[in-house]
């Protein structure tokens, strides 16, 4: 069994929102917010403690100030291969102001490269524009999944009609940048340990097992109050009606005090270098004394650890785990 012990953590410094994904040539590839969150960049890896050290390629740039669209706050990407092709879902402003309504005016955007190496050249990635969704309001975090050979996209996004921030949507795919079916929401921030301070349910991360789909999402504001909620799903139901989805009342991961490890959360899914061992990758503060706006705090680190899996068949992640570097 793979041990905690056996990764450097903090794995990769100053990186939010972290994403790894291991390809069929057997990299490691990492993508996440850099602290600027001005560009898209990928590093690559034969394991996951060479990530730390693997030098990064800037594969996409914001537009330039003042350009419109994807121009500020370029925020969580994620690196996804479907049919052959890279895909990178990301959100981004055209503004760094706050709406009318107190919120950020981020939409979800999708960059394609057909190159089989997403690392090989800037120019190989072209865009495909915003996302586009029945509500025209602040959207972020997109990931997708293939199921019952569908593809699947799941985001956070805000509803004027329902209190707090952002809730959680999910629709089927017509191709990898374009929405097929009405978005269905799955979950809203309700219980107490979703609306500390911010009323929220975002950064959503799909694991297929034991016949199930999990979906981890975070809630609560990005300090200490962050942590990790869940919905499961069976396989065969129809997952665009939420009554097949249930959700846990309590946290699944959450901020570790003792050995100060504060709101852990935006997580994603990878598996070890035995490809038997199921990973959490997500990001973490080691202190809550946070001077000004938390966003720009750089100092959220990508964080990994191997989870195991309860007799009920559901995820057992444990709590975060404390730094190791030496």
């Amino acid at each position: 069994m793979v041990q905690a012990t056996d990764y450097v953590n903090p794995l990769i410094v100053q990186r939010a929102d972290p994403y790894i994904y291991k390809h069929t040539d057997g990299y490691y590839y990492f993508t996440a917010s850099v602290p600027a969150y001005n560009l898209i960049e990928i590093r690559r890896a034969k394991t996951l403690n060479g990530l730390a050290n693997a030098a990064p390629r800037t594969i996409w740039r914001k537009h330039p100030d003042g350009s419109g669209a994807m121009s500020q706050l370029i925020w969580a990407p994620e690196l996804h291969y479907i049919d052959g092709k890279w895909f990178i879902y990301f959100a981004a402003s055209h503004t760094k102001e706050f709406d009318h309504n107190g919120m950020f005016q981020h939409r979800m955007y999708c960059i394609e490269c057909d190159n089989p190496d997403p690392m090989r050249d800037e120019a190989d990635w072209i865009e495909h524009g915003q996302i586009e969704t029945p509500l025209d309001t602040f959207a972020l975090d997109a990931t997708v999944f293939e199921a019952q050979n569908k593809l699947y996209y799941v985001w956070a996004q805000k509803d004027p009609a329902i209190k707090g921030n952002s809730n959680i949507y999910i629709a089927e795919m017509e191709n990898p940048w374009t929405l097929k079916t009405k978005p269905v929401m799955l979950t809203k921030p309700e219980y107490d340990w979703e609306t500390k301070i911010f009323w929220v349910n975002e950064g959503p991360a799909v694991l297929h097992r034991n016949g199930r789909f999990f979906l981890t999402y975070s809630a609560s504001a990005t300090d200490e109050n962050y942590a990790m909620g869940m919905l499961t799903v069976d396989e065969n139901a129809d997952l665009l009606d939420p009554a097949n989805w249930s959700k846990s009342k309590t946290p699944v991961f959450q901020s570790n005090m003792p050995i100060h490890q504060y709101g852990p959360g935006h997580n994603s899914f990878t598996v070890a270098e035995d490809d038997k061992t199921d990973i959490l990758v997500y990001h973490c503060r080691n202190y809550t004394d946070i001077k000004g706006d938390p966003l720009y705090d750089p100092n959220r680190h990508t964080m990994v650890q191997p989870f195991t899996w309860n007799d009920d068949g559901t995820p057992n992640f444990g709590k975060p785990v404390p730094y190791n570097y030496k």
